[in-house]
């Protein structure tokens, strides 16, 4: 094709793909034309993705990309499919960590939240988010992510506030949320309560002391808390101790007298059978004190500083346990200490201090009838969770959730909607209700836990509690693609909530989402988990810089299974950058050789190549079809990859070179099956890495974008659907498969004869027109780089394929092709080491103490490598022989 008949577009194709400058151009120009904003009063089925919302404190990490790739996908793929497709994104204002940032940050600075004042402090953080929250969007536009940023969201803004406000009053008005003392988890640094998945606990070493209280003897990893005991417990059924429920003890350091009593939850085998009950500072004490009518007595502050009075009053907690050992010691009243001792401890998962379990006044979820509904839904199927095995995680959290306390004792968050009277009152405030005023009334002063909020998410997005046109398109949502990782934390809570402020819409409408897609954790190429303490993290936007998006994209989701960890490295994102650039050259050779989708294809002429590249097409349309629904992205980009490169570049478009030489009606026709195969190839690549595949598609097709491109498994552009074209083609596929390995063969002999790549030699070929492979005799010269024979041919070196029940012989002529005398001092060195390889394999073989005490891999492993020396020996040996008959 002449350069003044090829469009100016592809003339200006650069030699070599340039990722930056593209990436943004059109990234830029999607979002412009609106590519991504949603239709609610589209006729089109809807499919809705909302974003787990990152942290407003957050940047893009790893886990991050890999998630939102996939959403990517996903959405991408159903856009092209014809769905009214919205992917929401937002952020989550993060109480604790961005109230923990602010705090820092007034540090440095000299002051604290209480020098400023609540009202100035919110200012100030509202600053801070205005000022560096949201980089993460910023990162998503460079990762190429095609959410509706017309309906951006932030768990604070006014919409979701007054979400928050009215799920809180019906809950309430429902007797689904209370307020009550309880023990709960309580960090002395952060000063909040915490609920029990923001408790993280480690294996530590600490002590196990045990106490004499006279007539019993107990066990504690937490000696300070003595100071609040009110009672010993024993078994009910323990014999050793039934004559002494119902009397007294004296609890040392105190005077004071506490009772024995006799409760089921004491383990009678674990210790002595005796448990000190400290009601105020531990969870299952607290239940036990219940159930006798046990005081509560409070011992330390929200500091964890010793209140009690006497001599360990205002000891840091940490400080009073061995003062408190000291003085027992002292009386003789240590009965044995173990250290270390190895025990589970919970960890604020904010800063990591050592929570402190405190009864505290606190608002808490009701959950018992909420957890069963969101257990229901899995289990009855209107909820699906991928992969299925995960579905027991799930259970096994719903199935025995605790009450929700969500109250924090925060300044940043959503207020809680309460007002408290002088006389006692207190009132819940819904989103349009006023609240009372005059003098004596009060807001609560604390915040809801941010997981509260991130519940409504599915939702209250969409513009709940009013009912608009969004919620009527949109939910429930189509899919939740989130890590394994924060099923208890979001997942469970998302259920709750939605099939409870949804519930008018009936069982099957009121879930949040359809299916939940379950992920992986991002790990180093090692498989270690990364972190920024392992110093193996990798940041993404370091990656997109040095390799481009697409590459970035490719590298994560070829790993991608459900439910699996993802490991990725710097050597899998440069093979993925080669692999955009192979792309990038195969497209562009076929466009500069006038590759084109205009006009008919001409069915009734196609070559067995073509047929061949078709019926191929056709399947992994079907296959990657059929992985992508089954949320299988590692398989989907296998068979492309493999497609792509394997069979497309490395075959079709070499064999494409011939009929393109000759011009005319093969050439016409090879342009446009060129043209066909790229076009599909790239709409089925776009999801996965769309900013090559649109400067590719859109110089190819003239057309305006892929972002809104038809998917190939529909019609194609009014053209007739691919199913016309894809029919699967037994006949070209075996005559294909023939023809490969023939030019295998003889490419694997070349090598080992020592050939270079590109050196051509003389040969004869047999047996094709037998095999059905004559059209080929040409191209298979050209592909194992073979001459035809001339008058001075002789015929040193044969390779005989057995193809389609019958046998192609290709006879060489390497006379003048290698260096004799060299070639066969290689070989009879390479002959030497595998004859001397098979003797030292032998002896171990033939070793009768070896072959009884060995294990039977080593055994096997040894007959292996016997059976390669000798198949070595066998090679060389041929080889020589074909040496010497060259010689004549």
């Amino acid at each position: 094709m002449s350069d003044d008949a090829m469009p100016t577009a592809v003339r200006e194709l650069p030699p070599v793909y340039a990722p930056e400058g593209v990436e943004r151009r059109h990234y830029e120009r999607w979002v412009a034309a609106g590519y991504f904003t949603a239709d609610a009063t589209s006729s089109r089925p809807a499919y809705c993705i909302v974003l787990p919302p990152p942290n407003v404190t957050g940047q893009l990490h790893m886990g991050h990309a890999l998630n939102h790739s996939l959403m990517d996908v996903l959405t991408r793929r159903r856009r092209m499919q014809g769905y009214e497709t919205l992917w929401l994104p937002g952020m989550d204002h993060a109480g604790i960590a961005t109230q923990n940032v602010v705090e820092r940050e007034l540090a440095r600075e000299g002051i604290s939240r209480h020098d400023l004042g609540r009202e100035k402090f919110v200012e100030r953080v509202w600053q801070w988010k205005a000022e560096y929250g949201g980089k993460i969007l910023d990162q998503m536009r460079r990762l190429g992510e095609g959410v509706d940023w017309t309906r951006e969201r932030f768990t604070m803004d006014d919409g979701l506030s007054r979400a928050v406000q009215e799920i809180f009053r019906r809950l309430y008005a429902d007797g689904l949320i209370y307020r009550a003392e309880r023990i709960i988890n309580w960090c002395p640094r952060c000063l909040t309560a915490l609920s029990d998945i923001e408790v993280e606990h480690s294996d530590d070493e600490g002590e196990l002391v045990s106490i004499s209280y006279g007539p019993i003897t107990v066990a504690t990893t937490r000696v300070e808390t003595m100071l609040g005991d009110t009672a010993v417990a024993v078994h009910p059924d323990d014999e050793r101790y039934a004559h002494l429920v119902g009397t007294f003890v004296e609890l040392p350091l105190t005077g004071r007298r506490i009772p024995i009593v006799a409760d089921e939850h004491v383990d009678p085998n674990f210790g002595t059978g005796a448990v000190k009950v400290t009601p105020a500072h531990d969870p299952n004490d607290f239940e036990i004190a219940q159930r006798h009518g046990l005081p509560a007595l409070t011992i330390m502050d929200e500091r964890g500083v010793i209140t009690a009075p006497g001599p360990f009053q205002g000891l840091d907690r940490f400080e009073a346990r061995p003062a408190v050992t000291a003085a027992l010691r002292e009386l003789g009243l240590i009965v044995a200490e173990k250290r270390p001792y190895v025990h589970a401890v919970g960890h604020c998962s904010r800063c990591d201090t050592v929570i402190e379990p405190r009864l505290s006044l606190q608002w808490f979820v009701k959950v018992e009838s909420l957890a069963k509904a969101a257990g229901d839904a899995v289990r009855d199927g209107r909820v699906v969770i991928h992969p299925p095995e995960m579905a027991r995680m799930y259970f096994d959290w719903v199935d025995n959730m605790h009450d929700w306390c969500i109250s924090r004792q925060l300044w940043w968050g959503h207020r809680i909607p309460v007002w408290y009277g002088p006389g006692g009152e207190m009132v819940v405030v819904g989103p349009d209700e006023t609240p009372p005023a005059g003098d004596g009334w009060h807001q609560d002063e604390d915040v809801l836990d941010t997981w509260f909020s991130s519940a409504l998410w599915p939702f209250s997005t969409l513009g709940w509690p009013e009912e608009t046109a969004d919620l009527a398109k949109f939910y429930p949502t189509s899919v939740l693609v989130t890590g394994y990782d924060i099923i208890f934390f979001w997942v469970a809570r998302m259920m709750m909530f939605g099939l409870y402020a949804m519930k008018h819409r009936g069982p099957r409408d009121a879930v949040p989402f359809r299916i939940v897609a379950l992920t992986g954790l991002i790990r180093d190429e090692r498989g270690r988990k990364m972190s920024k303490s392992a110093g193996n993290g990798i940041d993404p936007i370091d990656w997109i810089d040095r390799y481009g998006a697409d590459a970035t994209r490719f590298t994560l989701l070829r790993n991608a299974s459900p439910g699996t960890d993802v490991s990725v490295g710097d050597e899998w994102a440069q093979a993925s950058r080669n692999f955009v650039n192979k792309i990038w050259n195969a497209a562009r050779f076929a466009m500069l050789n006038g590759a084109t989708t205009q006009g008919p294809i001409p069915v009734d002429e196609l070559t067995t190549a073509d047929r061949w590249i078709l019926s191929r097409l056709g399947s992994v349309v079907r296959d990657v079809d059929a992985f992508l629904d089954a949320f299988e992205f590692a398989k989907a980009c296998d068979t492309l990859f493999h497609f792509t490169w394997d069979e497309f570049c490395d075959w079709y478009v070499e064999l494409s070179k011939l009929p393109l030489e000759r011009g005319g009606a093969d050439a016409a026709r090879t342009r446009r099956i060129l043209g066909h195969v790229l076009d599909v190839l790239l709409r089925l690549w776009h999801p996965i890495i769309p900013f090559v595949t649109e400067e590719l598609w859109t110089t190819l097709t003239g057309a305006e974008s892929l972002v809104r491109a038809v998917w190939p498994s529909g019609t194609v552009d009014g053209r007739p659907p691919l199913d016309a074209l894809d029919r699967r083609d037994d006949d070209a596929e075996e005559r294909l498969a023939a023809l490969q390995e023939v030019v295998t063969e003889v490419r694997r002999f070349r090598a080992e004869q020592g050939l270079r790549p590109a050196q051509r030699v003389p040969a004869r070929i047999d047996g094709l027109d037998a095999a059905g492979l004559g059209e080929f005799d040409e191209q298979l010269r050209r592909l194992a780089r073979l001459d035809p024979a001339d008058a001075q041919f002789r015929e040193t070196a044969a390779v005989v394929v057995g193809v389609r029940g019958t046998e192609v012989r290709v006879g060489l002529d390497l006379s003048g092709a290698i260096d004799l005398d060299k070639e066969r001092a290689r070989l009879e060195k390479a002959l030497e080491a595998a004859r001397r390889e098979v003797e030292t394999a032998r002896a171990k073989l033939d070793n009768t103490e070896f072959l009884a005490k060995a294990p039977e891999a080593v055994v096997a492993k040894m007959r292996a490598r016997l059976a390669d020396a000798e198949a070595d020996v066998t090679r060389l040996t041929e080889q020589l022989a074909a040496l010497h008959r060259m010689r004549g």
